[in-house]
């Protein structure tokens, strides 16, 4: 018998499943297709290989004569940029593979069928795991709904990554984080692409300015943005699509593809759903990861909560340590939120939106423009915004919209975890020249002493 068993490979799942090994537990994995889930196979890293194709290409298309290096006949091979993918998608999968060897758990590719709290079938050895404890890890799908589910031939995410030729228009629906990063993406390599945002701005769950410097730049690379725009018909023509919206105004689009980019849904099969547990849009817990069903946890995607691939990383890791006896609690006040458009968009704690009527916060911004390393690799485009208690300093949260925004946001994810003060990070020498300085100017801000703007 095992300690438990987890059902999924993704970030939750092969993370829940180590650390249970770690925790001295007998553990069984669960994978019914490839280790990494959808951020390894279908969602953060390929996305990210192939974005990388694509602010390579940029850098040296917009800054190369700038910078004294003389580049001729740039162009790009589509077969080059999805075999860097495929790589880094392979070399991810197997690195997984091996971290489960190394830590001792035994690793099931087969179909998992839940019969009950302790038991679960391998369909394809038809053999039956008997365990303490089950740990649901199933993931997400792509959302797809009328009219397009009713359309031969839409792309969601999943079909990017099966790309053998650019497309000449794609027409993007939803502009929030998976809409934008393809947008990005695909008009750097000159491919005429619309997003349509049923939200007032496009990036929906960040705030109006991090969303309005995205779309200053996206319009720069031809971009054409429709917010406040529903589609309300899709037509298969010979070659392409015609899609009619109603918004401010009624506007057709016409493009030869058309990738629907509205979100994830919970995977609850009819097994998962026969277990009696509390469903709301996806597994509902606890904070210690368990469900409504003794015995049985939910992590990552099926819980239909926030769907990052480092919350799912980090419930799995709670899980593990309550089913080990030790017990933890999710605490969800300072995860970090991170877009690889160009330039990145990261964020983490309270918005500016999620202010309101409140009079005990101040703001401060710090252009990214005032910062001597930008200058240095000609970047302009973007801002620090910190938010901090009045009185307290203490930090609250911070949105940032520059070059490697993904990486500096881990100092505001720490100060809001720990509730450390905007003194405190100040009084944190910041190298120089680094972009996180611009963290340094909006935290002097807060109380009316930024030096360099």
């Amino acid at each position: 018998m095992y300690d438990a068993i987890v059902i999924g490979g993704g970030p939750g799942g092969y993370v829940c499943a180590i650390r249970l090994s770690q925790l001295g537990k007998k553990v069984a994995l669960v994978e019914k297709e490839y280790l990494g889930g959808t951020c390894t196979n279908w969602g953060c890293i390929p996305t990210k290989a192939m974005l990388t194709s694509a602010h390579l290409f940029s850098e040296i298309k917009d800054k190369s004569k700038r910078l004294g290096v003389d580049v001729s006949d740039l162009n790009y091979r589509l077969d080059g940029i999805m075999s860097h993918m495929n790589r880094t998608v392979t070399t991810s999968r197997k690195g997984i593979e091996l971290l489960l060897k190394k830590n001792g758990v035994d690793f099931f590719n087969d179909k998992a069928v839940v019969k009950d709290p302790h038991n679960v079938l391998l369909e394809k050895n038809n053999s039956l795991l008997e365990a303490k404890n089950i740990v649901l890890a199933n993931g997400s799908e792509p959302s797809m709904f009328p009219p397009f589910s009713k359309v031969e031939g839409m792309w969601t995410s999943n079909d990017v990554f099966k790309l053998a030729e650019m497309p000449s228009s794609l027409a993007i629906v939803g502009g929030g984080v998976i809409g934008v990063e393809f947008a990005t993406f695909f008009s750097t390599f000159g491919v005429k692409t619309t997003i349509v945002e049923l939200a007032d701005h496009i990036l929906p769950y960040e705030d109006t300015d991090v969303a309005e410097e995205i779309r200053k730049v996206l319009k720069k690379k031809g971009v054409t943005i429709l917010e406040k725009t529903k589609v309300v018909s899709v037509e298969k023509l010979d070659k392409g699509y015609l899609l009619n919206t109603t918004g401010d105004e009624e506007i057709t689009i016409e493009a030869e593809k058309v990738l629907v980019a509205v979100g994830r849904r919970a995977v609850l099969s009819d097994d998962i759903k026969n277990l009696g547990l509390e469903i709301v849009r996806g597994v509902v817990t606890d904070r210690l990861m368990k469900t409504s069903v003794q015995g049985v946890y939910a992590i990552g995607d099926i819980r239909a909560g926030i769907m990052l691939a480092h919350v799912a990383s980090y419930e799995g890791i709670v899980a593990a340590h309550n089913i080990a006896g030790e017990e933890l609690e999710m605490d969800y006040s300072a995860v970090p939120s991170i877009i690889f458009s160009s330039p990145e968009v990261a964020s983490t704690g309270l918005k500016e939106s999620d202010l309101k009527d409140r009079s005990d916060v101040v703001v401060s911004r710090f252009p990214l423009s005032a910062n001597g390393r930008a200058r240095t690799i000609l970047e302009s485009s973007g801002f620090v915004k910190v938010l901090a208690e009045h009185g307290t300093g203490r930090v609250l949260g911070m949105s940032i919209v520059s070059p490697s925004a993904t990486d500096l946001i881990m100092e505001a994810v720490i100060a809001v975890k720990n509730g450390l003060t905007v003194e405190q990070l100040e009084n944190s020498i910041h190298p120089h020249p680094t972009l996180s300085e611009t963290v340094l100017g909006a935290l002097e801000g807060i109380e009316g002493k930024s030096i360099h703007i």
